[in-house]
């Protein structure tokens, strides 16, 4: 079975437009950028692969400087005429060769006929320090781990797939979706874990591959220390972080004795090598949503399933019947995060949480969602509406149209009422339908 990605569309997308720019595609190591472009060229007359780690491939860039110096080069390298060919580019590990980053405008300008593909793990180290960087003239494309939807198709559950697909989702379908979702919830969505649990690996025999990605992750980042206490301070968050389940502060991060400037630079690290996002409330109740920095984040990482392996809590999955109870709803709300996140392709997209923070009247909602001119709150937890006062606070405030919580039951609209008396509609989706979020919030809208 061919296990296709979800963005493969997109980018057929991106290579049959007549406009197209040059296509610089972000994330972390391991989320499968590589993978994606070769399955793409099987689209194309010719497919050329270039990885600017390679010392050669670099020289090739210094040596060239124009594209169509380059591109003779490398059709006279390959025995290609180039001529009324669909030719694929693509440079791999763009981030070790700046003159390759700022040579991606010169084919938008000189040469639109070549199609042009560049992804790089550590991307955002390099883009700030590059001089003349194309801006405007190169897309870019950011990919996430699998989504539940791209799990179940790596698993072959196709049937499963178009009921999760269908809205809404049929009854019948409601405990397998369920079931397969904690499996999910298990593994995470990092492409070599899934393929190899899918081809037969059983879960015990994946604990060297997600040790060997958290440890790649960990020398990665150390490249980019200045000297040896920033490579010491980034060890110390990298192996703390995982055990921070609420909003952190920077100062003594970890029970260690660092300070707030040397704990943000660490976080800020690794931020930009997609392992950690630092996830910042607002306090708005309509859009535009505003990040207000100077309050406490929370912590998102690049995947659930290796934030399960590094806590040691996988065989805590087991017999599970709330996945909100594991964790103290830590690991449900992750995931869900990490599903939002994977929803946006085209832009860099951070969740952000609501706070409203007063003298004994503090409130906090998991998740807002700018939808239609509205800002939508999002619980995740079980419980009945008396539990819900933080989110309460929100709609008496912002008085959306309703309000969405993900819980482990099947979907209902219940007429909710606020302590003050503003009615609203609070539907509920099953923790597995984050991934259909979009068509979720049209199908609400219309149920008047």
């Amino acid at each position: 079975m061919i296990k296709k990605r979800r963005a493969l569309e997109d980018l057929i997308q991106w290579a049959e437009s007549p406009n197209r720019k040059p296509l610089l595609i972000r994330g972390a190591r391991q989320v499968g950028k590589s993978t994606l472009v070769r399955m793409l060229a099987s689209n194309f007359d010719h497919f050329i692969e270039l990885n600017a780690e390679k010392p050669g491939i670099q020289a090739l860039f210094h040596r060239h400087l124009e594209v169509n110096e380059l591109m003779e080069a490398l059709f006279f390298e390959r025995n290609i005429s180039g001529a009324g060919s669909k030719i694929l580019l693509f440079i791999d590990e763009i981030q070790e060769s700046p003159q390759a980053i700022r040579l991606l405008r010169y084919f938008y300008e000189e040469r639109p006929d070549i199609h042009v593909v560049a992804a790089g793990s550590l991307l955002d180290f390099s883009l700030g320090e590059v001089r003349s960087f194309p801006v405007g003239r190169v897309s870019h494309y950011y990919l996430h781990p699998l989504n539940f939807e791209e799990f179940l198709q790596w698993k072959g559950e196709d049937r499963a797939l178009q009921a999760l697909q269908h809205i809404p989702v049929p009854d019948f379908a409601h405990e397998k979706l369920r079931i397969l979702f904690h499996e999910y919830a298990l593994l995470g969505g990092m492409p070599e874990v899934v393929q190899r649990y899918t081809d037969g690996t059983p879960l015990s025999g994946l604990a060297p591959l997600y040790a060997g990605l958290w440890q790649a992750y960990l020398d990665d980042i150390e490249k980019y220390a200045g000297n040896n206490t920033q490579r010491q301070v980034l060890r110390h968050i990298i192996r703390s972080a995982p055990m921070e389940h609420d909003r952190i502060k920077f100062a003594g991060f970890g029970h260690s004795n660092y300070g707030s400037r040397e704990v943000g630079e660490a976080l800020r690290n690794l931020e930009l090598a997609r392992v950690i996002r630092l996830i910042y409330p607002t306090t708005q109740l309509t859009p535009p949503v505003i990040t207000d920095l100077k309050k406490r984040p929370r912590l998102q990482f690049i995947d659930t399933g290796l934030l399960n392996h590094t806590l040691q809590i996988q065989s805590q999955f087991l017999g599970l019947a709330d996945l909100n109870s594991l964790y103290r709803g830590f690991i449900v709300q992750h995931l869900l995060s990490q599903e939002l996140i994977a929803l946006h392709n085209n832009q860099d997209f951070k969740p952000h949480f609501w706070v409203r923070e007063k003298a004994n009247a503090n409130a906090e909602v998991d998740l807002v969602y700018p939808y239609e001119g509205q800002l939508l709150p999002i619980e995740v937890k079980a419980g009945p509406q008396g539990r819900l006062r933080s989110l309460h606070q929100f709609v008496e405030r912002g008085q959306p149209p309703f309000a969405i919580r993900f819980l482990n039951n099947t979907i209902s609209v219940e007429n909710a009422r606020t302590p003050a008396g503003y009615e609203y509609r609070l539907v509920n989706l099953p923790y597995y339908l984050m991934s259909q979020l979009e068509g979720y919030l049209k199908w609400a809208a219309n149920r008047q």
